[in-house]
């Protein structure tokens, strides 16, 4: 996003602010909030800015650069707001005084609300009809004054108020409006309606018909306890016209502590009006507006948990491990239309296809068997990803068959999941990459370059189409598409990126390039050949200084003409790398050969002397890096690839039987459990109580995905093919 650099008595008054908030130290603060207004990015900040930010990492950083941005939208807003009052004239020293000290969006908008510009209203009515002196000798409740006399002086037939009821119900609503304007009586009603509860009921339309929504049919639940998918459900209920669903308080309460925030006189003759018109406030119009307003938290703060589900799930997706620079077979089952086999060389470059036809004549099959030895003689592939969809299991059945003679000699049978193949295949990045093949050889080579590195291949879809959150389609797209940015960003960068053979999308997401940048590289990689250095992205048209500066470590280039450029150590270190070579009294390359020489370095030699760090100064943490990454220069910090072996005689839902136990691969967190692949095209999920034998939260505490786990079948619902499984021993 772009920034702009605060000024530094603004960036001191903001830093403070975050940090008492966030429980760091303002000198964090101020260092990251400068940093990125400087341009640099999270990623790059968080692993070779350690020594300036005093070690923060990157949900830390991410965390102050949002809650800044919070922190803007709100002074834009009080801006404003003064600005607007100034101008009508009614800016009072005690208005001026609350507005700045307000804090919240919530805050601001209340003082602001009596002078807002509105619709019009039955109180702005009831003013052009000249009411509001009566209004206010209903609010001033006097004790020696009759009503209807005082009513009575302001009936005016041409104004349409015909009558001293009339007149009263004008005041009426007019002092309605003061009530449920006040800034004390919105706060008083938000802390009613945050201890009130959901309620959802069906609709007539949904009695009609059996819906997934009628665990919601009669429903209630405190509204500080709504866990966030339960709400989101509801307003999905809502959505389909199945469920309507509206915030429960008690009423009386909330109306008897109005009355008192009012100071009501109940020897006032006035008092009865004072008290319909607080009443007509709370039901009316301060109700329903507060009402608004905690659903539309209760919103928010149910999109952010969800957001943060689907993100934790995102990342271990992207970081599952990957079988690496191995040819493989992708092959995307099919039944009536055959398998398409695309074959890969190690490097995820395709090669030839073939179509399987197993679901037809026998001499098709066999045809089939002949092809596929042939390409398995020719290719010698390491392994065979086959889809998880439609006909995925069969196939599997059928490969391991013609397999079997191979013995040991066999590639590796691998399910992989196909979620998002089919969009990637008709995608621009597809028709881009493979403008002359049909969809389904695309979804292939996705199938099997997803096996070679599932982050190299999964980085080509927008990330909802993975299908790993929960309600993602519910939740708004903005948060959900910023979020999903951060963590796949995270995860290239915290892997590294091959510079000679990454994709412009995987590009894209290395600190400091964006779409543009990754495009140009690419073009240059074209037209010049591969990179022989790091320095060699300079020529780069548009990539500058800064640009290089943020994602220069994060680009790997085997076999380069500097060691180092391999690795992720950053080149604004090489020097330093270089003197604790020759202080070890060796080569750059003898040190990465052997080094074990680093441990006769003391760190603490190379440490940056000034009394206070700069931007750029290195200490402990980032010689530590350093040093662990000279240990293993540009290896995959991933772990080691394993496949799950499903039960080759469990392939649908009719195989399965209660207490039967099964490997599987977890799919899928979710607030209320986790989703779990068996190998019946139908995940079973594992509801959070089932997760273990102690009580469990937060389900991603014990489970992730990607993650093996051995599943126990509790029941199996064959008509709305639904699966129950548990973790917990039996």
């Amino acid at each position: 996003m772009p920034r702009t650099e605060p000024p530094q008595e603004d960036l001191r008054a903001t830093a403070g602010l975050l940090a008492t908030e966030l429980g760091l130290a303002a000198s964090q603060v101020r260092v990251a909030l400068q940093l990125l207004a400087d341009g640099g990015t999270v990623p790059f900040i968080a692993r070779y800015r350690k020594e300036a930010t005093g070690g923060l990492d990157e949900v830390q950083i991410l965390t102050i650069e949002e809650r800044f941005e919070v922190l803007k939208r709100v002074e834009a807003r009080r801006a404003t707001i003064l600005s607007a009052i100034a101008a009508e004239g009614k800016l009072t020293e005690t208005l001026h005084t609350a507005l700045l000290a307000a804090r919240s969006l919530s805050t601001l908008e209340d003082l602001y609300l009596p002078y807002k510009k509105k619709r019009r209203t039955r109180a702005s009515v009831a003013r052009e009809q000249g009411l509001e002196p009566l209004a206010k000798r209903i609010a001033q409740q006097p004790l020696d004054a009759d009503p209807q006399r005082e009513a009575a002086r302001f009936v005016d037939p041409s104004l349409d108020v015909t009558d001293v009821a009339a007149a009263l119900q004008g005041a009426r609503d007019i002092v309605a409006e003061w009530v449920a304007e006040r800034a004390d009586a919105r706060a008083l009603a938000r802390r009613y309606f945050a201890r009130g509860s959901l309620v959802a009921q069906a609709t007539a339309n949904a009695k009609k018909q059996p819906t997934k929504f009628e665990q919601y049919y009669g429903f209630e639940q405190p509204i500080a306890s709504l866990p966030s998918h339960r709400y989101l459900a509801i307003c999905r209920g809502e959505a389909e016209g199945m469920l309507r669903a509206k915030c429960r308080v008690d009423e009386p309460r909330l109306v008897g502590e109005l009355q008192r925030l009012v100071h009501l006189n109940p020897r006032s003759p006035f008092g009865d009006l004072l008290s319909e018109a607080v009443t007509d406030a709370c039901k009316r119009i301060l109700g329903p507006s507060v009402e608004n307003e905690t659903r539309a938290e209760l919103k928010e703060q149910a999109d952010r948990t969800a957001a943060g589900v689907f993100a934790d799930n995102l990342k271990n997706l992207l970081l599952a491990p990957p079988l690496g620079e191995k040819p493989v077979f992708g092959i995307d089952p099919g039944i009536r239309t055959g398998c398409k086999l695309a074959v890969l060389d190690q490097t995820g470059k395709f090669v030839e296809s073939f179509t399987l036809m197993l679901s037809r004549s026998e001499r098709e099959k066999q045809e089939a068997a002949n092809k596929l030895a042939e390409l398995l003689e020719r290719h010698q592939p390491s392994a065979i990803g086959v889809g998880n969809g439609t006909g995925g299991r069969e196939t599997e059945t059928w490969l391991r068959q013609q397999l079997k003679p191979l013995d040991r000699a066999a590639p590796l049978l691998v399910s992989v999941s196909e979620a998002g193949a089919s969009v990637y295949s008709a995608s621009a990045i597809a028709r881009s990459e493979f403008p002359d093949l049909d969809l389904t050889i695309r979804g292939a080579i996705s199938i099997g370059r997803r096996l070679q590195d599932p982050l190299a291949e999964l980085v080509k879809l927008e990330p909802k189409a993975i299908g790993v959150g929960q309600y993602q389609h519910d939740i708004a797209p903005a948060l959900l598409d910023s979020k999903l940015a951060d963590v796949v960003a995270s995860c290239v960068n915290r892997v590294g990126v091959s510079l000679n053979t990454a994709s412009s999308p995987l590009l894209s997401y290395v600190s400091g390039l964006g779409p543009q940048l990754a495009a140009r590289v690419v073009a240059h990689r074209d037209s010049h050949g591969p990179f022989r250095s790091r320095n060699e992205l300079k020529k780069v048209k548009g990539l500058g200084p800064k640009t290089f500066e943020q994602c220069a470590g994060f680009l790997r280039i085997a076999d380069a003409a500097h060691p180092l450029d391999a690795s992720a150590v950053h080149p604004e270190r090489y020097q330093l790398v270089e003197r604790m070579a020759r202080d070890a009294g060796v080569t750059l390359q003898q040190l990465l050969l052997d080094p074990s020489k680093l441990a006769e370095i003391r760190l603490e030699t190379y440490v940056d002397t000034q009394p206070e760090p700069t931007l750029g100064s290195v200490g402990l943490p980032t010689l530590q890096d350093i040093v662990a990454e000279l240990k293993r220069p540009g290896r995959d910090p991933r772990e080691d690839f394993q496949a799950v072996q499903f039960r080759d005689d469990v392939n649908t839902l009719d195989d399965l039987t209660e207490g039967m136990t099964l490997d599987g691969v977890v799919t899928n967190v979710t607030a209320f459990g986790a989703f779990v692949d068996v190998g019946v095209h139908q995940d079973g999920l594992v509801h959070v109580s089932q997760l273990a034998e102690r009580f469990v939260k937060d389900p991603s505490e014990v489970v992730q995905v990607g993650q093996r786990v051995k599943a126990r079948v509790l029941a199996v619902d064959r008509v709305r093919r639904r699966v129950s499984l548990s973790l917990r021993p039996s």
